[in-house]
C-alpha cells in the first residue's frame, strides 16, 4: 500500500486551528497584518533593487532574492491558515498537504543556502574591497542563486520521495497549523521511528551545519576587522549585525523543529509563527533600517514620486 495514490487518507484535520470565535478573530487579524507586511515589505525591497540602478550590486541582488523567497515561504502556509480560521472544519487534502510540505522544504532549503553567499559577499567586501567586483561578478552571484534552488529541490525531494511511499491509512488528525514531515510521518501505518530519524537527521544536519558555518564566517570577519581601526570595526559590526539578526531569527525555529522533532504543541505553534510570519516581515525592516544605501534609495524614490506629482 505504498505511494500517494494508494493512501487511504483523503484529508488531514488540523487541530491546532480550533479556537473560540474571539481568538479566531484575533488570529485572523494578526495573521492578515503580518502577511500584508510580508508582501508589501519584501516586494518593496524587490522593486527598489530592480528599478534603482545604484542598487545593482551582488549584495542587493542576493537581498532581492531573499525577499522573493520570504514571500514564497510565507505564502505556502499563512493564506491557508487565514482561510481555515474562517471555516468551521479545518482540513487540507492529502495531496495538498504533500504539496505544502514540498514547497516549505524547497523554500526553506533555498533560504538556508542563500544566506551563505550573503555572508561570503560581506566577507569579500570587507577583506578584499579592491577586488570585490572582480570576485563577485554577475556569473558568480547568479550561480549562487541557482545553486541555492538546486540544493533546495534536492533537499526536498530526498525526503519527499521516500515519505510519499509510506502507507497512510489513519489516523488523520495532527495538532499543528500546517503540514510538516515530522508530524505527518506519525500518521503512517507503520513503524515511523526510523523515518522520523531520517527526516530529523536530514533537515537537522542541514540547518545546524549551515547555521554554524554562518556564525563562524561572521565571527571570522569581526575578528579580522578588529585588527584594524575601531572605526572599521564599528562600521563592519553595523553592516553584519543585520545579517546575524536574520540568521538567528531564521535558524533558531528551524533547529528546534527538526533537531527536536516532537516539541510541546505550544512551542511548536509559536515557532511556526516566528518562522513563517514574523521573520519574513522583519527581514525588510532589518535591512532597511540598518542599511544606508537602502535609505538613500528610498529618498530618491520619494523625490521621483514628488517630482512626478508636480509635473
Amino acid at each position: 500500500m505504498g505511494g500517494l495514490n494508494d493512501s487511504v487518507i483523503m484529508e488531514i484535520v488540523l487541530l491546532a486551528l480550533s479556537f473560540s470565535w474571539e481568538k479566531k478573530l484575533f488570529l485572523i487579524l494578526i495573521c492578515s497584518l503580518l502577511y500584508l507586511g510580508v508582501i508589501l515589505g519584501n516586494l518593496f525591497i524587490l522593486f527598489l533593487v530592480i528599478f534603482d540602478s545604484h542598487l545593482h550590486s551582488p549584495m542587493y541582488f542576493l537581498l532581492a532574492n531573499l525577499s522573493l523567497i520570504d514571500v514564497g515561504l510565507s505564502s505556502t502556509t499563512v493564506p491557508k491558515i487565514i482561510k481555515d480560521l474562517l471555516h468551521e472544519y479545518k482540513v487540507i487534502s492529502f495531496q495538498g498537504c504533500m504539496t505544502q510540505i514540498c514547497f516549505i522544504l524547497i523554500m526553506g532549503g533555498v533560504e538556508m543556502v542563500l544566506l551563505i553567499p550573503m555572508a561570503f559577499d560581506r566577507c569579500t567586501a570587507i577583506h578584499k574591497p579592491l577586488h570585490y567586483l572582480k570576485i563577485m561578478n554577475p556569473k558568480i552571484h547568479i550561480s549562487f542563486v541557482i545553486t541555492g534552488w538546486v540544493t533546495g529541490v534536492i533537499h526536498a525531494m530526498s525526503q519527499f520521495l521516500f515519505v510519499i511511499k509510506l502507507p497512510f491509512c489513519g489516523p488523520n488528525k495532527v495538532d499543528t497549523f500546517y503540514c510538516d514531515f515530522p508530524k505527518i510521518i506519525k500518521l503512517a501505518c507503520t513503524d515511523a521511528a526510523k523515518f522520523e530519524f531520517i527526516v530529523a537527521a536530514n533537515s537537522g544536519f542541514m540547518s545546524m551545519g549551515t547555521f554554524f558555518l554562518l556564525i563562524l564566517s561572521y565571527s571570522f570577519i569581526l575578528i579580522t576587522v578588529r585588527k584594524h581601526s575601531s572605526g572599521e570595526l564599528s562600521k563592519a559590526f553595523v553592516t553584519l549585525s543585520a545579517h546575524i539578526t536574520v540568521v538567528l531569527l531564521f535558524f533558531t525555529p528551524c533547529m528546534f523543529l527538526y533537531v527536536w522533532p516532537s516539541p510541546p504543541p505550544s512551542i511548536d505553534k509559536n515557532l511556526f509563527i516566528v518562522d513563517f510570519a514574523i521573520t519574513p516581515v522583519l527581514n525588510p525592516a532589518i535591512y532597511t533600517l540598518r542599511n544606508k544605501d537602502i535609505k538613500v534609495a528610498i529618498k530618491r524614490l520619494c523625490k521621483k514620486i514628488s517630482y512626478s506629482r508636480l509635473c
